[in-house]
């Protein structure tokens, strides 16, 4: 599994978002009910944000302010890191270490494909080490 294409096909194309307009309460209850850290944040089609786990903590909690009286879009990370579906798991994770994000967007264009989490991208890498790892013990005992 070298590309962000490959990890896709394997573990889904499930996007979950919410509009700039939803309040952050909407956000942070879909984001318990999908069990998931990060939301896309859509205006139809068009990708404007993405709010996280980590945005809510920072700007509401922290700030002392209310979720049910915040739009998303007030909170919301905005210009958004986005991975093409060609680039190699390595550079998604090196992308995500560099700007400190745990989410990245898979786009293709202007439409979005899908969404790796940092846990996504461990997970393959340690797989494909796995795998290595059990080809040269193969290899070693003949």
């Amino acid at each position: 599994m070298d590309t962000v294409q490959k990890l896709l096909d394997s573990k889904g194309y499930d996007i979950w978002s919410v509009g700039p307009d939803a309040s952050v309460y909407e956000a942070i209850e879909m984001m318990a009910n999908k069990g998931c850290g990060a939301l896309l944040v859509m205006n139809g089609q068009e990708l404007v944000g993405i709010v996280s786990e980590r945005d809510y903590a920072r700007k509401v909690i922290l700030a002392g302010r209310s979720s049910k009286s915040m739009s998303v879009q007030e909170i919301m990370s905005t210009p958004v890191l986005t991975s093409d579906r060609s680039h190699k798991i390595e550079q998604c994770l090196s992308m995500m270490t560099d700007n400190r994000i745990r989410h990245l967007p898979v786009v293709d264009g202007a439409k979005v494909l899908g969404m790796v989490s940092i846990g996504d991208l461990v997970k393959a890498i340690i797989a494909k080490q796995e795998f290595l790892i059990a080809q040269l013990e193969e290899y070693i005992k003949q």
